[in-house]
């Protein structure tokens, strides 16, 4: 599994779980097109990434559907969406994540990939995907 980060600091911690570490951040979407190479499975697992609401609103629309039209030319064959959490300490606003999932629904759609959807609050699946995944998925982590 390769997971990735936005800041070296946060390498010990993904390392000690497992996990390859890659460092790149959603809000720049070139760091992380090479990440992409020999994935099969990407996560956006994004649901308690912290900012403002046009960050959020961005990490969770234009930013995923760009990402999305990325990964559909690589070896990329399914995507697993976070459309619940809870953002510094406050909710997400419900509409956030519909609009995300709308974007994903609307590219797997017409790319014809699975997607999958993670509607709890972050937390309890995360502990036991961090060691378990397949090595072939990426996950862009909030944390």
């Amino acid at each position: 599994m390769r997971v990735t980060t936005r800041a070296e600091s946060g390498r010990a911690a993904i390392e000690a779980a497992g996990a390859e570490c890659w460092i790149g951040t959603p809000e720049r979407l070139g760091t992380l097109r090479a990440a992409l190479e020999s994935v099969t499975i990407v996560c956006w697992l994004l649901g308690t990434a912290a900012g403002s609401e046009e960050e959020l609103g961005a990490l969770h629309g234009s930013r995923l559907e760009f990402f999305l039209g990325q990964a559909i030319d690589t070896t990329v064959r399914g995507f697993v969406y976070e459309a619940a959490g809870v953002a510094g300490g406050g909710a997400v606003p419900a509409e956030v994540f519909a609009g995300g999932e709308r974007i994903v629904r609307r590219v797997a759609e017409r790319n014809e990939i699975p997607v999958g959807f993670l509607r709890s609050i972050p937390g309890s699946w995360i502990s036991g995907s961090r060691t378990h995944g397949p090595r072939s998925m990426l996950c862009c982590w909030a944390r």
